[in-house]
């Protein structure tokens, strides 16, 4: 991957309920190297070569599902994988997919380069992550694959958005543990870390995710989310600002929950995210197994 520069500014949120943004202002980045926390991934790319490959084949449009997982056969471990969620309840075909072409086809081209980022980018990795990353992220993913029609996106995007945008977060921990650990202890909940990451590294972790996910072409519906979660007036944002609310209210202790209306741009209401909540208590701990192989 090649790391586009990254400007000596950025945009902090000064006014907002805990994830819609009111009012922005510029303020200059602090001095940190986010072009070396950004090359870093190549090195993680480079021990893990057939994750990459599929990371630059999977949004080719010549490429197929049988080329796709003769590719992925050749990393026993993420195939795994992909036939485990393939298989999982997210799915609906409990014991049914027994080919890993198949699987690729259940799960979709877009969950397969998802998975191979995990991968490559040593998310799978539980000892070089920030606490709790895999117990937010998969509420997170799967409070976004259920939101995701709301604000006309496919469940399986919503998915992949939410699995991915804790992404940044990671590199950021891999680069600076200390400081990012104490980042996090002083700030639990969610958009109040964004404003601090930016004051402490010129870039939020969600917006780190987008640029790296740029450079490796992901599709714009992927990014998009990314690059507008402080707009309020943008769907997109407003799907993954929706996706960390519910994330919040089960993952992080004595949250104060913030009105959906605002954070969803009025396409969701206080009595549509009890269902949802309840699925994802149930199918998060399924998910975190099958994404990361346990």
């Amino acid at each position: 991957m090649t790391a586009s520069p990254f400007p000596p500014s950025a945009l902090e949120p000064v006014s907002s309920p805990e994830d819609a943004v009111v009012g922005l202002q510029p303020v200059m980045a602090p001095a940190y190297d986010i072009e070396k926390i950004l090359a870093s991934i190549d090195t993680m790319a480079a021990q893990r070569p057939v994750a990459m490959q599929i990371v630059s084949v999977a949004n080719s449009d010549d490429t197929s599902a049988k080329a796709l997982s003769r590719i992925l056969a050749t990393d026993v471990a993420l195939a795994s994988r992909v036939m485990k969620l393939a298989n999982s309840a997210y799915f609906g075909m409990r014991g049914r997919v027994t080919s890993l072409q198949f699987a690729v086809t259940v799960v979709g081209f877009t969950t397969v380069r998802t998975m191979a980022t995990v991968a490559l980018t040593d998310l799978d990795d539980e000892s070089r992550l920030p606490e709790n990353f895999w117990t937010v992220t998969t509420s997170l993913a799967l409070a976004a694959s259920s939101l995701a029609p709301r604000f006309g996106e496919r469940p399986q995007d919503g998915l992949c958005i939410g699995l991915l945008a804790q992404m940044g977060a990671a590199l950021l921990h891999h680069n600076d543990p200390d400081g990012y650990g104490e980042l996090m202890a002083e700030h639990p909940t969610f958009a109040s870390r964004r404003r601090a990451e930016v004051r402490r590294y010129g870039i939020s972790a969600v917006r780190l995710t987008s640029v790296a996910l740029e450079n490796w072409g992901f599709p714009s519906t992927m990014v998009l989310p990314m690059q507008r979660i402080e707009d309020l007036g943008s769907l997109e944002g407003g799907l993954l600002r929706a996706g960390y609310e519910a994330a919040a209210r089960l993952t992080v202790p004595d949250y104060e929950r913030q009105s959906i209306g605002p954070i969803s741009c009025g396409r969701l209401r206080e009595e549509d995210l009890p269902p949802v909540l309840y699925q994802v208590r149930n199918d998060a701990d399924e998910l975190r197994r099958a994404i990361l192989g346990d």
